[in-house]
């Protein structure tokens, strides 16, 4: 046996070894404990409406007709909600830009609700820093309320069920704030009172 094919013998016996065990039994097992122990996120976190799939509660979708509830805007590039692209507008709070941009939305949250009054929650105007949000705060939800169900054609106290059954708590009690997911307030409307002009929530518009 030649002196390059000792060498060489080791190195590769490592090589099979180390791929079978990091490249197939613990990709197997990893997938194995995720699936046994937590489906639905080693799935992706999947939202259904009826049989089909609409999207993921872990990422945001842009929503414009007014009768669902809007997301947070995204400014990830080239489209809302890219998850190949995430990230904040990088608009300082002294930015010109950036104060032009929310006057444009209060203005829009006024123009499809021309009788609220109540203060704008900052998190309707503004981006956060993934662009991916698929959460808006409770107050957030609850200020554009009543008209989803005015537009729906439901009441008022209905619309409020459906936000407080989709609202989450402080993890563990102490991290973070309370979060609406709006994508699954979104799927629940559709589910109370279908729109006579949009199929699915797919649609979005």
């Amino acid at each position: 046996m030649s002196t390059l094919t000792q060498s060489l013998r080791p190195a590769v016996s490592l090589f099979v070894v180390l791929t079978a065990l990091t490249g197939l039994a613990y990709p197997l097992i990893v997938t194995g404990v995720s699936q046994t122990i937590a489906p639905d996120s080693a799935n992706g976190s999947l939202l259904y409406h009826g049989d089909q799939v609409v999207g993921s509660k872990l990422i945001g979708q842009s929503f414009t007709n007014p009768a669902y509830l809007w997301s947070r805007h995204s400014a990830t590039a080239t489209t809302p909600y890219n998850g190949q692209a995430s990230g904040g507008s990088n608009l300082g709070p002294l930015n010109p830009d950036l104060a032009k941009e929310v006057q444009e939305r209060i203005a829009k949250l006024h123009e499809v609700d021309p009788t609220n009054t109540a203060l704008v929650p900052i998190d309707l105007v503004t981006t956060s820093g993934s662009g991916l949000d698929p959460n808006i705060s409770p107050n957030a939800a609850k200020y554009q309320a009543a008209r989803i169900a005015a537009l729906r054609g439901v009441t008022l106290s209905q619309v409020h069920a459906l936000i407080d059954k989709n609202t989450e708590g402080r993890q563990f009690g102490l991290f973070g704030e309370p979060r609406v997911n709006v994508l699954q307030v979104n799927i629940d409307l559709d589910q109370l009172a279908p729109l006579v002009m949009a199929s699915t929530v797919v649609s979005k518009s």
